[in-house]
């Protein structure tokens, strides 16, 4: 059985809906983050599969940039997620909701 730009698409859409449902679903922050992870790892998964159908580098290349953004994204959130339970004692997205009034 041959692995084709079908087989791609389909991982990265389960990826990306699970991502989904759990960033909508969930309450807790850390895992919000670990949701929004897991929609950029499947937008890497179409990025390299059609880089791979074309013969073309250039979508390597999205990948490489799209890792780096979602380092930052990590590292930023985390410190973000830190500093907050050092003060609230909780990362629960409902009780966070005072911060912003």
């Amino acid at each position: 059985m041959e692995i084709t730009l079908t087989h791609y698409l389909l991982l990265a859409g389960a990826i990306f809906l699970t991502g989904m449902v759990g960033f909508i679903v969930r309450r807790n922050a850390l895992v919000m983050l670990m949701c929004v992870e897991l929609m950029l790892c499947s937008v890497n998964i179409v990025f390299a599969a059609f880089s791979r159908v074309h013969g073309d580098g250039g979508g390597h290349v999205f990948v490489l940039m799209n890792f780096a953004v979602a380092a930052a994204e990590a590292a930023i959130g985390l410190a973000l997620l830190v500093e907050i339970y050092r003060r609230r004692r909780t990362v629960n997205v409902d009780d966070l909701k005072a911060l912003m009034e």
